[in-house]
């Protein structure tokens, strides 16, 4: 699983990053984990404020900072498309 979080790297990024790390680790996934801080980049995606949170390469979060539930049902939502496909 490919985890993005897209931003400039202010606190906001850093909250998310930290719970998205926490969730990853209590959840046992294989996850790679990256900050994308190239403005360009992360205007490869739909969003409009960031914090901006991909999975998969699917946007699941932009404009705020998801709580650890919200983190854990987006993980899990990428999962199950993993073993449908």
């Amino acid at each position: 699983m490919r985890i993005k979080i897209l931003g400039t790297g202010c606190a906001r990024c850093h909250q998310v990053q930290k719970s998205v790390t926490e969730v990853v680790r209590e959840l046992g996934v294989d996850a790679t984990i990256e900050e994308v801080k190239d403005m360009k980049a992360i205007m490869e995606y739909p969003i409009l404020s960031t914090p901006g949170l991909v999975i998969d390469d699917e946007l699941v979060s932009s404009g705020k900072i998801p709580g650890k539930a919200e983190i854990t049902r987006y993980i899990m939502n990428a999962m199950a498309k993993e073993a449908g496909d």
